[in-house]
């Protein structure tokens, strides 16, 4: 299996006191390395080319992140912020995304990729960079992953405790692209409502405060999986944010590692049916630090398990 992975996303900093921090993605790197010390292949992330990002992005937002940064801390909303490593760790973010689609859509023996970058991305929009986030690197890589490979259905799953409204937002009258979430209620961005159904390619459900492991998998085994498997997706795309682990500050969920190892093999299997076993997942949230380690681990393990054949 693939890890995409840069020293640049180390060199956003949006602040010490900041829960987006540098030490989160050494502590998935670590884990991982530790964990699997040969089974993963580590390949350094490319920039994104301006071409992918205008994808999904407006000329503005670009224009804006990518600017020369002499001021160590830059605002840019409430809790969003750049400083001067950001907007080369924002394009090896998106561009590990590409080049994982090139890897699992054109080398014989890579099926899976796991992308272990910062800044994260799925609350950006076409034109607004915000929560965390500066570009969408999902968004960025299932647009490449469509436009380059001709496919007619790619799948977006979002297990992140926050709803990827980013991502939802610029995919949501692609019937070519469908977006599945789960992610608590009553938090930021506030969106995600079950009503949101887009052209029919969005389904959200929203999970209440102290939802545990057994509400967690009952709700992907009944109604998510079986929706994705019937979509047959030829490319399974993964927002992997750990964030609605019973430990993280930023939520009040109560899922442990095993149910994110648990989603991953099920995610797994399905694009083994559909998709030839191709699989991208990127990191998102996740915010304690041993729970980051822990999940991280359980859920590129889980991606291990089911190997495919072309």
């Amino acid at each position: 299996m693939l890890v995409f992975t840069h020293p640049a996303c180390l060199e956003h900093d949006p602040g010490s006191d900041h829960p987006e921090s540098p030490e989160r993605l050494q502590a998935v790197i670590a884990a991982l390395r530790e964990a699997f010390p040969a089974q993963l292949e580590w390949r350094d992330a490319p920039p994104a080319k301006l071409g992918e990002l205008a994808r999904v992005h407006a000329r503005e937002l670009i224009d804006d992140v990518l600017q020369v940064q002499t001021a160590p801390l830059r605002r840019l909303d409430l809790d969003t912020f750049t400083s001067p490593g950001s907007a080369t760790a924002a394009l090896h973010a998106a561009g590990a995304g590409v080049a994982a689609v090139d890897a699992v859509m054109l080398e014989e023996n890579q099926r899976r990729a796991f992308c272990a970058v910062r800044p994260p991305g799925h609350h950006a929009t076409v034109d607004t960079a915000m929560g965390f986030c500066l570009f969408n690197n999902i968004a960025v890589a299932a647009a490449y992953a469509r436009d380059q490979y001709g496919l007619e259905r790619i799948a977006i799953v979002d297990f992140d405790v926050h709803h990827g409204n980013g991502t939802q937002a610029i995919f949501e009258t692609e019937p070519k692209m469908a977006y599945y979430s789960t992610h608590q209620s009553g938090l930021f961005p506030y969106s995600g409502n079950m009503r949101e159904r887009g052209v029919g390619n969005v389904c959200n459900i929203l999970l209440p405060p102290g939802s545990d492991g057994f509400r967690f998998r009952n709700v992907w085994a009944d109604d998510l999986l079986p929706q994705i498997d019937a979509f047959r997706p030829q490319l399974l795309f993964i927002s992997a944010g750990f964030d609605a682990h019973m430990h993280d500050p930023q939520a009040d969920l109560m899922l442990e590692a095993e149910d994110f190892r648990w989603l991953g093999k099920e995610l797994a299997g399905i694009a083994d049916r559909h998709a030839s076993g191709r699989v991208v997942s990127m990191l998102e949230g996740g915010y304690d630090l041993q729970a980051l380690r822990e999940c991280s681990v359980a859920h590129v393990q889980a991606l291990m398990a089911q190997p495919a054949r072309r």
